[in-house]
């Protein structure tokens, strides 16, 4: 017998107690016992806040990124380890790479989006300054700072690998130590996976706790700057929402719950067409990928009314050659649910949904199972269900989460929408049609009620990652009945847990704040000219002023023939001067932005390695033949690349006339030597 330990306060704990027992999903043997008992979970939210949090806040976004680039490249080292124990759970190899290999992605997608997106500093500057006074001496600016608590994960069984590291990848990258708490059913893969993440010694201390068995008072504990992070059913949700800590402290709370996800076949898609073949594959396999054990997996098959029969035939010759079985067996398509419990809540659910309908496919009470006992194992039959009305509520109301889905009939475009919405908010929905006008009526009509929506065609379904699948890059979360929350979605996953605060002050100030050089804050032209500078010596607001330089209608011709840029505002002058906002001939925008690198440029070799681009580009006034142009470059922002000897420096360029007005402003963007 194995009694699952917990992670906390730095130390691998033995509970109180025995605990319960945790069986085995195929065999129905024991795997675990699992408990709580004793465990003083206002102590280990403490040493998260006291250890961990200052660890991680010492750290940039960047470092961070890269410890978190080594722990996913660790774990996929452990990978048939942690397949093989999946086995247990009643997944099969596929649903195991789908959990393992997808929480495994997410920690490295995080990794490269950060040291993509975030700048190597541990504040993050957000949107431009805004200009408050008149005279440029007050501004405001908005930052980002980690919340000084721990993000408290309360997890669902069906993804004890990719729901753990889904929350932590965001949290870690925001410099928030996390606390798991995964679902019992089965703790004892998360628990191998934290036993991994603990002994890689990537991680600071206290970054990383984990929880085994009931969550007991952790939710009295919690203060106003802990977030939480829920997974599973609406109506825990809702209990955890309410939860008076969490009501009285205005914890940030994030809930992914029930999800009655829809999948919507266009009129177009008649069986003689690819979208038909592409639709009842994509059912069949969100039905049996993780026995359905999904939340984005489809529950209600929104088709044409005209089509429903050749649906229901189509789905059920493909469902009949699904082999249901002992995962071990490499035949089997679909292994066991969770538990005998979860067997007897699905069944219960079909119950209540064949109130309103009809079996199409498949028998709840009995299946035929390979290599394994049907009895001790907590198989279950694919059930394909059909409903004739579509105005019964049960099919829009009723979650059975298994391996089960109902066709339902629509009668034209916004019968679909409506249907869809029945749904009261749902974290994934897709549409398979190739008609672009039907896909534009629907998405539009599904977005509000949905977090991701799927368009799949012949085009894109080769590079299509299916219905069911969360990206890190993208949203996962859902409006109303899936939660209210959003999980994932790329940086906006890092911000939910910083704190955005508006800063008010001298520009002079905001730069000493923020790292970087903002408009009005003080210069420092030294004399040096900075392309002669390492990141070493670089500081933000080192300064060149280059100029003046005339334009002289001979250079806007050259450049004119040289280029092929002959527009008329450049070439012909009385139709130059009609034009309202030229007033005349005018120089090309871009050869003022020549003209420009030509004067900041210090030509020599040195720690300028190389320039790779623009942004933010404005041409703001017109300049004519006739104009003197001076530029004045300032250093913004200095990133430094941790695993390069160079760094990122974003240049303020500030392109004026004879009078002071600016023509142009933009940034430049160069690679530069540390030493």
């Amino acid at each position: 017998m194995t009694v699952l330990r917990s992670y906390v306060n730095g130390a691998w704990t033995h509970p109180a107690d025995d605990g319960r027992p945790v069986l085995d999903a195929v065999t129905g043997e024991e795997v675990a016992r699992v408990s709580s008992a004793g465990i003083d979970l206002g102590a280990a939210l403490g040493y998260g806040r006291r250890t961990g949090g200052p660890a991680l806040r010492e750290l940039t976004f960047h470092q961070r990124a890269a410890l978190l680039k080594s722990l996913g490249q660790l774990l996929r080292e452990h990978r048939p380890e942690l397949y093989a124990l999946s086995a247990r759970t009643g997944a099969t190899l596929g649903d195991a790479k789908f959990d393992v290999d997808g929480g495994i992605g997410v920690l490295l997608s995080y990794a490269s989006k950060a040291r993509r997106e975030l700048p190597n500093d541990t504040v993050l500057a957000e949107g431009a300054v805004e200009p408050i006074g008149k005279g440029g001496h007050f501004a405001g600016q908005h930052i980002l700072t980690p919340l000084h608590g721990v993000a408290v994960q309360i997890n669902a069984f069906n993804f004890p690998v990719w729901g753990p590291l889904e929350k932590f990848a965001p949290a870690f990258i925001a410099g928030v130590p996390s606390l798991i708490k995964p679902a019992t059913q089965t703790a004892y893969l998360t628990v191998r996976l934290a036993e991994l993440m603990a002994e890689s010694g990537l991680l600071p201390p206290g970054s990383l706790q984990l929880v085994c068995g009931s969550a007991g008072d952790l939710l009295d504990h919690l203060t106003e700057q802990d977030l939480v992070s829920f997974t599973g059913s609406a109506a825990t949700a809702q209990l955890l929402r309410t939860h008076p800590s969490i009501v009285r402290k205005a914890v940030r709370f994030n809930a992914e719950a029930d999800s009655l996800n829809c999948s919507v076949l266009g009129p177009d898609a008649t069986p003689d067409t690819p979208e038909f073949d592409l639709y009842v594959r994509q059912l069949v396999t969100e039905m049996t990928v993780k026995a359905g054990q999904k939340c984005t997996a489809i529950r209600r098959v929104l088709v044409p009314g005209t089509l429903a029969g050749q649906v229901a035939d189509a789905v059920s010759e493909r469902l009949a050659g699904v082999v249901v079985g002992n995962p071990a067996d490499p035949a089997t398509r679909m292994g066991a649910l969770a538990s005998l419990g979860q067997r007897e809540e699905v069944r219960g659910s079909v119950r209540k949904l064949l109130s309103a309908g009809r079996l199409v496919f498949g028998d709840p009470s009995r299946v035929r199972v390979e290599a394994a006992d049907d009895e001790r194992g907590a198989f279950l039959s694919p059930l394909l269900l059909s409903c004739d009305d579509p105005g019964r509520p049960e099919p829009h109301e009723v979650e059975a989460f298994g391996p089960v889905a109902t066709i339902i009939g629509y009668a034209g475009t916004g019968e679909a929408v409506n249907l869809a919405a029945r749904g009261l908010g749902s974290l994934a929905g897709s549409v398979v049609t190739a008609d672009p006008e039907f896909a534009r009526e629907v998405v539009l009509g599904l977005a509000p009620w949905h977090g991701r929506l799927l368009v799949l065609d012949s085009e894109d379904a080769a590079e299509s990652t299916g219905h069911g699948s969360p990206l890190p890059v993208l949203v996962h979360g859902g409006p109303g009945r899936a939660g209210g929350g959003e999980e994932l979605g790329g940086i906006r996953g890092v911000l939910h847990h910083l704190q955005r605060t508006a800063v008010q002050a001298s520009p002079r100030v905001l730069a000493a704040v923020t790292g970087r050089w903002v408009p009005g804050a003080p210069r420092n032209d030294d004399g040096v000219h900075p392309f002669r500078k390492s990141l070493a010596e670089l500081r933000p607001g080192d300064a060149v002023v280059a100029g003046p330089r005339q334009v002289t209608l001979e250079d806007i011709e050259h450049f004119a023939e040289f280029t092929g840029d002959t527009f008329y505002a450049h070439m012909d002058e009385a139709a130059a001067a009609a034009n309202p906002l030229f007033g005349g001939r005018v120089a090309h925008g871009y050869l003022v932005v020549a003209f420009a690198a030509g004067l900041f440029v210090q030509p020599d070799p040195g720690p300028v390695l190389a320039n790779y681009g623009l942004e933010n580009l404005r041409f703001l006034t017109p300049v004519h033949p006739g104009d003197e142009l001076t530029v004045t470059l300032t250093c913004k922002q200095i990133t430094p690349r941790e695993d390069a000897d160079y760094g990122e420096v974003r240049w303020d360029a500030d392109v004026t006339n004879q009078e002071g007005t600016s023509v142009a402003k933009y940034d430049v963007l160069t690679l530069v030597s540390r030493q």
